[in-house]
């Protein structure tokens, strides 16, 4: 556990700050800083394909790199940046900082899935997984403690020096862990493992089911998840509710991803990974056809969902690939994997910007995502089913 805990510290530093804490904390820059809705805009854009960049360098050359010194060189350069931010007034400048952290961010995430499949005993890849991608959860729980008790007090200014000491703290654990890691005798044994070329990572990904369903997934995944994040404020400004709802929401969303991580990947490493997917892609499925039925009534179930799907999916989704591939060849199809999962975000906001632009209403787009995440639902029902069937044999070979 305690690997997946530093490993998680390092999503709540790479994620939870790099990706999160310039859009929590914008509103009280806006009082000392000119940031207009144009540099807003140009920064998710971006920083959205700086992501996808490091994604795919990560899957055609990662495996090039050893994963160990990744996550030091990534945990180095977000530590510095994030203190950068401190000391800085011009938003382009700002910009380009936060592209980078997006970069930083997708490789991170690829480190740590390889060093966990590496390392971690692998009875327990996906509850490690799971709960190392928890820790963008967390990062979100402490952008809000940041700016309700640090900012206040001290300045915004303040607030990314906070998270810059913590990106310290995190980084100097994450030293002594590999240490650790790698001075342990039993760990002399283990086989170095065959990565992919870039044209055997694309052949598999295209042919082979493990990768292909995967990377499926992920931008399923991503067409509903960034879709519904984006427009959710939105929705409910149009239906005229309470703006506190939606912050009630979030707060049930990143609660419900803190503690899901430990349970679901526990489930999928006991059980089954495929059981896992369709307990978290029904309860997301569940929680939006509600949502969409009634939105007053069921914002938060919506939540709920979320959460429960959207954070553990990705330790989940790595485990299972890990039972098939080598560690870096997982790391390699993850990568591909992220890229598919931005790639469906991005397609599914401009469908979203097109129907509200047109309709003026986004209940059609939350139909959408509701459609979406049945679609997940019913993916994850064929591979539960086919995977029961791949054992029964077994069972009565023996």
């Amino acid at each position: 556990m305690r690997m997946a805990m530093t490993f998680g510290f390092n999503q709540v530093i790479s994620h939870g700050f790099g990706l999160f804490l310039f859009a929590a904390m914008m509103p009280m820059m806006q009082s000392s800083i000119e940031i207009s809705s144009w540099y807003l805009a140009a920064a998710g854009a971006l920083t959205q394909i700086s992501y996808l960049s490091g994604a795919m360098a990560l899957g055609v050359i990662g495996h090039r790199i050893d994963s160990g010194r990744l996550l030091l060189a990534t945990g180095s350069l977000t530590t510095v940046l994030l203190f950068t931010m401190a000391w800085l007034n011009d938003p382009l400048v700002m910009i380009g900082v936060l592209t980078v952290l997006a970069a930083s961010a997708a490789m991170s995430w690829g480190g740590i899935v390889e060093l966990t499949t590496s390392y971690g005993e692998e009875k327990r890849t996906a509850t490690n997984l799971s709960v190392s991608a928890s820790g963008t959860a967390w990062g979100c729980s402490l952008n809000g403690l940041i700016i309700l008790l640090v900012v206040p007090v001290l300045g915004w200014r303040s607030g990314w020096i906070v998270a810059s000491v913590m990106g310290l703290v995190t980084l100097i654990a994450t030293m002594y862990l590999l240490k650790h890691l790698r001075s342990q005798p039993h760990l002399d044994n283990i086989k170095v493992t065959k990565a992919l070329s870039t044209r055997e990572l694309f052949s598999i990904v295209l042919r082979e089911r493990t990768a292909f369903l995967s990377c499926l997934m992920l931008f399923l995944v991503g067409c509903s998840t960034m879709t519904f994040s984006t427009w959710l404020n939105t929705f409910l400004a149009q239906l005229n509710l309470p703006s506190a709802l939606g912050g009630y929401t979030w707060s049930v969303i990143g609660f419900t991803g803190m503690v899901a991580g430990f349970f679901i990947g526990k489930l999928a490493d006991k059980r089954g990974h495929s059981l896992a997917l369709l307990l978290i892609f029904g309860a997301f499925a569940l929680g939006l056809i509600a949502f969409t039925y009634n939105p007053a009534k069921f914002v938060m179930v919506a939540g709920f969902g979320y959460g429960l799907m959207y954070f553990p999916v990705w330790g989940v989704v790595s485990g299972w690939i890990s039972r098939r591939y080598s560690s870096k060849s997982t790391m390699q199809i993850n990568g591909i994997g992220m890229v598919t999962f931005g790639m469906g975000g991005a397609l599914g906001n401009l469908l979203a910007g097109i129907v509200n632009e047109n309709t003026g209403s986004l209940l059609d787009v939350f139909w959408l995502i509701a459609a979406l995440s049945i679609t997940l639902f019913a993916l994850a029902t064929y591979i539960y089913a086919t995977e029961r069937q791949v054992k029964r044999p077994i069972a009565r070979a023996i």
